[in-house]
């Protein structure tokens, strides 16, 4: 992923202090008041001074959450564990920093799940116990997306022992609302049910035609063309390695397609599925060449 440098965790305190003077009111905002301006902030994140607004926003709501109904609470921490899967796409690499943000982004998805009395009671009994009574796709998506991260910065094969409950929310997230965010959801699963060895859970048809599928349900959503591409396209041993290529003529296909669409209804997701893309292409190259 191509990404700027940045010191992050410096940055988003700043930007609280910063909005607070610039405001003036920032201390006397009711909740819904902070809300509606990090919504509108949230909306242009494509632009990381608008993301990072929003999350210091959203963060400013967190003394006074409870006072909000419990669908508004599970908005603005499925809101949160979104921002902070997102922001480090600005980033080089993965950093301490990043690591951070994605077990903060894991943390507020949690959090909101535990907002329903059911999950909170039977988490005791397993993750796929407890899911059976979560209706809310944004809670267990976001929340697989950051563990999932997570463990990709962990040891290798910890991090394969704990894939199983990253796989269980987004099948999850599939059984609520198989078309969740563009179909991401489906591709996600898609793409760990390919890179999964078979004894782990692995299944490689299953996952290729489930990121077959999330393209059909969402053609705008230009992501789901970028796990086609990466996983299906490419070759990678047990740990996510690469090893190879496996269908360069796909590759090609579908980054074209991509670099040809335009941002659509995904302003955000779009523009990083463009960046994407031209990695794969100069991954390619390199190894076609």
């Amino acid at each position: 992923m191509i990404r700027a440098p940045r010191a992050r965790g410096v940055v988003i305190v700043l930007s609280a202090v910063l909005i607070a003077g610039s405001s003036g009111v920032l201390g006397n905002d009711t909740p819904a008041d902070l809300i509606g301006r990090a919504d509108l902030a949230y909306m242009t994140r494509y632009d990381r001074e608008s993301m990072v607004e929003a999350i210091a926003l959203y963060e400013a709501v967190l003394p006074n959450l409870e006072t909000l109904s419990v669908s508004k609470q599970a908005y603005v921490l499925n809101r949160l564990s979104q921002l902070c899967y997102e922001l480090p796409m600005f980033s080089e690499g993965n950093t301490p920093e990043d690591r951070e943000l994605f077990i903060k982004g894991k943390d507020y998805a949690f959090r909101s799940l535990r907002l329903n009395e059911d999950f909170a009671s039977n988490e005791g009994a397993g993750l796929a116990v407890a899911l059976e009574c979560v209706t809310d796709p944004a809670a267990t998506h976001w929340a697989a997306n950051n563990w999932g991260m997570v463990l990709e910065m962990m040891n290798p094969i910890q991090g394969l022992k704990e894939q199983g409950s990253v796989m269980t929310l987004f099948e999850r997230t599939v059984a609520i609302e198989e078309d969740f965010w563009g179909g991401s959801a489906a591709s996600a699963l898609g793409s760990l049910l390919i890179m999964v060895p078979g004894i782990m859970g692995g299944n490689a048809e299953r996952g290729l035609a489930l990121v077959e599928a999330s393209i059909e349900m969402d053609a705008s959503y230009l992501h789901n063309r970028i796990i086609l591409a990466e996983y299906w396209g490419f070759t990678y041993n047990m740990f996510g390695v690469l090893t190879g290529v496996r269908d360069a003529e796909m590759i090609e296909r579908e980054c074209a397609i991509i670099l040809a669409d335009g941002f659509g209804d995904w302003p955000f997701w779009n523009r990083r599925a463009k960046l994407e893309a031209e990695r794969l292409l100069a991954l390619l190259a390199e190894r076609t060449d």
